[in-house]
């Protein structure tokens, strides 16, 4: 969706450049732009001998004031002593993004995060940084400590749901005046379905698509179990699950592949690990059901993804999937953590062909009225005028 927002950015005239903490796992970089993404993007992290020497001239010359409001923010920083060590990297990482913001001209500073980033963001600022603005894509407590501080040096922010902007109200007093409520797009060409979604009529397997990181809060366990339940209940599904977890596939991908063992699903469920967005479309185009059983998606781009490409969408009833769900016209939903209602909730619709098909067509038509592919990097920009460089 990033990726996407810079594109449209640049079609719209800005000139933009890409800064990330860190460059991702190799595992997790399998879009067929990835490659070009990675090569046009500045890693502040790890700091090689020219980027730190960089990073420390930036910081001697911002000057004793400038040191003072830094140290002052570290004091008082709502975390404990033990946990300011990433706070102090963020010092030193500030001062380089300063130099990149200063060497490289930068008007404005977008930064698609409320964690780590925006205090690395907002001590860039402190040593002489541009201006920057923050987006806030979740819940506030997934963002860590400090909101206030972060928040309070921001110029601008894009709040992408109503319920998470007066979250934020209720929690940091002081916020920048202007504080637009914008989702991320899905971009619909990319999307549509080449020909009209054809629902499982009991020949051969139904297969179900899920995608999204390997995570305990993207519930795949929950979907799991479901198949399970399913295939006890003499339903012939598969699920293939997309997505890849944090530690490139040796961390929480080990506690699933164990539970699929456990439940002798080999051979019915498949965790595709990371794959490009290619394939995503084509796994979308081919699938009867999508489910996603995550625990509390903010604004589930996914789920817009599955809608766009026309493909009955059985979601959870938690964080803002209803507000992109109306349950029995356009996807179905399920309460939370409840892999029994999330087997019943795909029954339902594999056992009723007339109900796939009109959840199919109305979801397509949802997400077509709702595409926010352009308005999200309009939006953008004109939080970064008068200038066009961010």
């Amino acid at each position: 969706m990033f990726w996407r927002e810079l594109r449209e950015l640049r079609r719209l005239g800005a000139h933009v450049d890409q800064v990330s903490t860190r460059a991702p796992a190799v595992e997790v970089q399998a879009h067929d732009w990835s490659a070009e993404a990675s090569a046009a993007t500045t890693y502040l992290f790890p700091l090689g001998v020219v980027a730190l020497l960089g990073a420390l001239g930036r910081l001697v010359a911002s000057g004793p004031r400038a040191w003072g409001r830094a140290g002052v923010a570290v004091l008082r920083s709502e975390r404990s002593l033990r946990e300011r060590g990433p706070l102090l990297a963020a010092v030193l990482l500030g001062a380089r993004l300063a130099q990149l913001s200063r060497r490289r001209g930068w008007n404005h500073l977008h930064v698609h995060s409320c964690a780590s980033a925006a205090d690395v963001a907002r001590f860039a600022r402190i040593f002489g940084a541009c201006q920057y603005s923050l987006t806030l894509h979740g819940g506030l407590t997934d963002y860590g400590p400090d909101q206030r501080a972060k928040w309070g040096g921001a110029e601008a922010g894009i709040v992408i749901t109503e319920q998470f902007r007066s979250q934020l109200r209720s929690a940091v007093p002081q916020l920048p005046d202007r504080l637009p409520l914008c989702g991320m797009g899905v971009g619909l060409s990319r999307l549509r379905r080449p020909a009209p979604y054809r629902a499982w009529r009991g020949e051969g397997e139904a297969e179900l698509f899920s995608c999204g990181r390997l995570n305990p809060a993207k519930g795949h366990a929950d979907l799991i179990r479901a198949v399970g339940m399913l295939r006890q209940d003499g339903l012939a599904v598969r699920c293939a699950i997309a997505g890849e977890d944090e530690a490139g596939g040796t961390g929480y991908r080990r506690e699933l592949e164990a539970l699929i063992r456990e439940l002798d699903l080999e051979g019915a469920v498949e965790l595709l690990g990371a794959v490009s967005e290619r394939e995503v479309i084509d796994r979308l185009h081919g699938a009867h059901v999508f489910v996603l059983a995550s625990l509390g998606e903010p604004f589930g781009v996914a789920v817009m993804e599955s809608m766009s490409a026309g493909l009955p969408t059985v979601v959870t009833d938690a964080g803002g999937n209803p507000q992109l769900v109306d349950d029995g016209v356009d996807g179905v939903l399920f309460p939370v953590a409840d892999p029994t209602a999330l087997a019943s909730a795909v029954t339902k619709v594999l056992h009723d062909p007339d109900l796939a098909e009109s959840l199919a067509v109305a979801a397509a038509a949802t997400a077509a009225a709702r595409d926010l592919a352009p308005s999200s990097a309009q939006v953008l920009l004109e939080l970064a005028e008068p200038s066009r460089t961010l």
